[in-house]
């Protein structure tokens, strides 16, 4: 927990110059307060409910960060980012733009080819030096990346990029997308299928067409229905649904959105809510106004879901850490760890039965689930056999006291998925995942909230064309626009609107 105040570096959001800090609880919420010398005062909301903030602030670890960094501290966070030594997370998402092209014009985009006036599109040949360098991290490589831009599918090589990530090593392989192209033809999303395409991370900023005129600047819920059914046509099953969360626009949708995705589970796996990061300066009166956090999100689900969903059963992200710990001790090797801060993102799973809404948590006691993992974790046994026969035992005889029979689905045998998977049964929990949707939601910050904590914990990385691998925040607050146009050529303004579909 916090006490009054906790000090830490942030960004004047106008210069973006290191600046301090203070976070402090005020009227059960979190607030950021900062001065800069030459810009003057800034206060924002860093938090929306200050109980949800301090039962998080629990799952806080530091990881152990890169064996290889690619840069060294130099000018202190968050300039250096490159990953510097200072930086505790390795990549667990890393992020490529394949082309800052779009066939959208969104105000709330990071990049946008007409927006700037040039083209950033790295080469082939480039693309697979920037792979190289997400999965040739130490000691754990990154195994899963996501294709973005701009649109991605602007680019007729798509499908090789897919294929050529797929043959280097990448188990899950992600695109970002507006879903237009993928909704003009339901061949195009099986190409990107055939070649690898493992998940749709698919805009979908509402129900009703009233957000997306406000946050695409016209009506593009028919192409969100139509990505759903193309999908469907080809049984591609990997579809997470990604609003863009603000206050005033779309707050009022998020309920009917985990409706939507629970009509449509044969294809939709994850809705990840992301609350609008503010790019540029910002007037104070529409900052109060749209700013949304995770915990406000909660709140919103369990108001608009009559209580089927609430904060409860909410994680935070790095609360799985001790899950990690456990399978690094089972498997004698270092594995991915979900280590960001406990302010970056948080978590449920809902159990779906006859279309009603049953959050894991509603039938699983998960605290004393995770206790049992850090007992079992914290055994002091130097014998790795031994070890696991204890552990196995201690889990065969615990884990069926915190499972509630009563509430639990029939469909399902959590206590014999749960000792399965525990055993390290990579299938045991299928059955589960085919009835289930994680609600996720993962607040990306900007130059009002910034945290420099926060980015030296962040685990979604871009990898650029100057050989680094920079932290999701730092590079759309600072880098991005220095990277790109170190790497951009002019935009060819008869060319721009052009599409490129050509996949076959």
């Amino acid at each position: 927990m916090i006490n009054m105040r906790m000090k830490i570096k942030s960004l004047c959001p106008e210069c973006l110059g290191v600046i301090d800090a203070e976070i402090e609880e005020k009227n059960n919420k979190i607030i950021i307060k900062k001065t800069c010398k030459e810009h003057g005062g800034f206060e924002d909301l860093y938090y929306g409910d200050a109980k949800i903030f301090n039962r998080f602030l629990k799952d806080k670890y530091d990881n152990s960060g890169l064996e290889n960094p690619n840069t060294h501290k130099k000018k202190g966070c968050p300039y250096d980012c490159g990953l510097c030594n200072n930086h505790k997370s390795p990549t667990v998402l890393g992020i490529i733009d394949v082309t800052n092209r779009c066939n959208q014009k969104c105000p709330v985009c990071f990049a946008n080819a007409e927006a700037c006036g040039y083209v950033y599109e790295p080469t082939i040949k480039q693309l697979k030096k920037m792979l190289h360098n997400l999965i040739n991290e130490k000691p754990v490589p990154c195994r899963a990346v996501m294709f973005s831009g701009g649109e991605p599918t602007m680019r007729k090589d798509l499908p090789y990029i897919i294929r050529m990530a797929k043959q280097m090593g990448f188990i899950k392989i992600f695109i970002a997308t507006n879903g237009i192209n993928i909704s003009k033809d339901p061949n195009y999303i099986a190409v990107l299928k055939e070649a690898g395409l493992d998940v749709v991370y698919l805009q979908f900023d509402g129900i009703t067409e009233k957000p997306y005129h406000t946050i695409r600047g016209f009506n593009a819920l028919p192409i969100k229905l139509k990505v759903i059914e193309n999908c469907r046509k080809i049984n591609f099953n990997q579809v997470i649904l990604v609003p863009t969360l603000i206050g005033g626009v779309n707050d009022k949708e998020v309920g009917e959105i985990v409706k939507f995705a629970v009509k449509n589970s044969d294809v939709v796996v994850t809705v990840n809510f992301q609350p609008l990061s503010f790019a540029g300066r910002v007037d104070e009166k529409d900052l109060k106004k749209m700013r949304i956090t995770q915990s406000d999100l909660m709140h919103l689900l369990e108001e608009q879901l009559k209580g089927q969903i609430g904060p409860d059963d909410f994680y935070s992200v790095p609360s799985l850490i001790p899950l990690s710990l456990f399978f690094e001790r089972l498997q004698n090797k270092q594995i991915t760890k979900f280590s960001c801060h406990p302010a970056c993102g948080s978590a449920t799973y809902i159990y779906i039965d006859d279309r009603k809404i049953i959050p894991i948590t509603r039938f699983v006691d998960i605290d004393s689930f995770f206790n049992l993992i850090k007992q079992i974790n914290n055994d002091k046994e130097k014998n790795r056999y031994v070890w696991k026969i204890k552990a196995m035992s201690k889990i065969i005889k615990e884990i069926p006291k915190l499972v509630d029979k009563t509430k639990m689905p029939k469909s399902i045998n959590m206590i014999k998925l749960a000792i399965n998977f525990l055993k390290g049964d990579e299938n045991a929990l299928a059955v589960f995942y085919e009835k289930s949707i994680l609600i996720g939601a993962m607040h990306f910050m900007d130059g009002y909230n910034f945290d420099c904590q926060r980015v030296q914990r962040c685990v979604v990385h871009y990898s650029t064309l100057d050989d680094r691998i920079i932290p999701f925040c730092s590079y759309n607050a600072i880098h991005r626009t220095i990277v790109e146009k170190k790497f951009s050529k002019p935009l060819n303004i008869k060319s721009k609107n052009k599409e490129d579909r050509n996949f076959k």
